[in-house]
């Protein structure tokens, strides 16, 4: 069955239309169901201005549908991905509100750092909403500053089952996955997008701490200077922590 919208027999007036070429100027004509074409004068690839790609964004589906996704949808697609993301798990935590909170918080300073230093911020805040899917409550609460956790395979799989319910590309679910496995432990050597998980989880659990039981300034300046790997994660956890009244 041939999806409505790129069926030629539902085509309206204006199906077939012109689009001026960005790079030279030229007209380069589009069919409504093009999700690219080149212009004949310079070559550069123009993506359909016209079309509304609606589920191909997200959806597994989508080149079976519209053909090969040029690199501007799959960006879009993978932007979506991070919101349907954000809906899963807070049906997955249901009314748990207060660890919703704590992803929600946690995806909003991945999602700072991110921008500055450069991560894939599909990765960072898909990891951010589902880093602690999988694990109760005590374990949560029990974790603490630096804590391990031995159930940090459980979120990894839940994490896991909700991207590929949500048809998210192999490599993405991979490194997502690691990184849900291992987001308590973090090293030099770890991939960019896993230092900014990790510095946004020890933000959280700096101010939950400091929230319930002040440690005083000077002590957590040093912290952290000393628990945070990236300099976007410090300046962050300096400006939430440390400012004045």
């Amino acid at each position: 069955m041939k999806c409505p919208g790129q069926d030629s027999r539902y085509w309206k007036p204006g199906a077939i239309f012109e689009a001026r070429c960005p790079k030279c100027g030229s007209d380069i004509e589009f069919f409504k169901d093009d999700t690219t074409r080149l212009c004949r004068h310079c070559g550069h690839r123009l993506v359909n201005p016209e079309m509304d790609f609606g589920c191909a964004s997200y959806c597994q589906y989508a080149e079976q549908c519209v053909g090969s996704l040029p690199p501007e949808l799959l960006a879009q697609k993978e932007n979506l991905l991070k919101d349907r993301v954000a809906i899963e798990m807070k049906r997955y935590l249901k009314q748990d509100f207060k660890r919703i909170g704590r992803a929600t918080r946690m995806a909003r300073y991945a999602e700072k750092i991110g921008k500055k230093e450069g991560g894939n911020l599909a990765v960072i805040l898909t990891a951010a909403y589902l880093h602690d899917i999988g694990m109760k409550e005590k374990q949560v609460t029990q974790r603490g500053i630096g804590g391990s956790s031995r159930d940090a395979g459980e979120g990894s799989t839940a994490a896991r089952q909700i991207l590929v319910k949500l048809g998210a590309r192999e490599d993405l679910i991979e490194e997502v996955c690691d990184i849900v496995a291992h987001h308590q432990r973090a090293e030099a050597g770890n991939s960019v997008n896993h230092r900014i998980v990790y510095d946004a989880d020890m933000i959280v659990n700096l101010e939950e701490r400091e929230n319930s039981a002040s440690k005083g300034s000077e002590g957590l300046a040093g912290e952290i200077e000393t628990l945070l790997f990236t300099q976007t994660g410090k300046e962050v956890a300096r400006a939430l922590l440390l400012a004045g009244p």
